[in-house]
């Protein structure tokens, strides 16, 4: 049984197996309530949406999408330069630090207002919250393995006369990598709530913005389904980067067993 949960197979078949009594318990679950179709569809009038109608749909997802991954890619980019800041200056660190939790403490749902008047009503106001939503994981990530070097390879490196780059380069960013791919994986997560935060005000497309405009409708199934598809796209993109993660730090996975 061990062997199952823990090889390829166990990977692919217990979350299918998981998913299937999901589906279950929902399908029994309507069925055994007599819950209306308006309020919630059985999967059967949901996997139906897909089959007649996934044009509109698979639009909104790709507008979905394309926030996300525009949002999360500034956030990486501008949040491991502000890691790599404060750790390279104390002066930058207690200068920024407290402003950046205090940034962080601010609901991003008030901001949608503000954002929305500062950057108008297209896409960039909507990859600006994705942007704000997600970019303080992966600067407390980065500098928490910035500064936590194991000093058995720092003294290593001192021992070997190398100098402050080749240290950087070569022990204190792959040693700094595993922290930075936890923060990577929450902010992606966070990316996608991000963009149906952005999509609840003043979006023209998006799932988000499918969910209000079917539900206002009444139309309750085209509405899970678009759920469903937020759900999906929020589950590839994690496992995509849990893929890179493993091709780019074999050794990490190992030594954790």
């Amino acid at each position: 049984m061990r062997r199952l949960v823990d090889g390829r197979l166990g990977a692919v078949l217990l979350p299918v197996l998981g998913l299937a009594v999901l589906i279950a318990v929902w399908w029994l679950g309507v069925l055994a309530f007599h819950v209306q179709p308006f309020i919630l569809p059985t999967p059967w009038q949901v996997a139906k949406v897909f089959i007649d109608s996934p044009g509109d749909l698979l639009g909104h997802l790709r507008a979905s999408t394309v926030e996300t991954l525009e949002g999360y890619a500034l956030a990486v980019v501008v949040g491991l330069a502000i890691a790599l800041a404060v750790v390279g200056s104390r002066v930058v660190d207690r200068m920024f630090s407290p402003l950046l939790v205090g940034a962080n403490a601010i609901p991003k749902v008030a901001l949608a207002p503000l954002v929305l008047v500062w950057f108008g009503l297209d896409q960039l106001s909507r990859v600006v919250l994705v942007f704000l939503v997600c970019f303080f994981p992966i600067v407390v990530s980065a500098v928490t393995g910035f500064t936590t070097t194991p000093a058995d390879l720092a003294e290593l490196a001192r021992s070997l006369s190398a100098s402050r780059r080749q240290t950087f380069l070569k022990v204190r960013v792959p040693a700094a990598l595993p922290h930075i791919f936890i923060g990577l994986k929450v902010a992606l997560t966070l990316a996608v709530i991000g963009a149906t935060v952005a999509e609840l005000s003043g979006a023209t497309e998006g799932l988000m913005y499918a969910v209000q405009s079917y539900s206002g409708q009444g139309a309750t199934a085209p509405a899970v389904a678009a759920l469903v598809l937020l759900a999906a796209l929020s589950i590839v993109l994690y496992y995509l980067l849990v893929a890179v993660e493993r091709r780019l730090l074999p050794w990490a996975r190992a030594t954790s067993g």
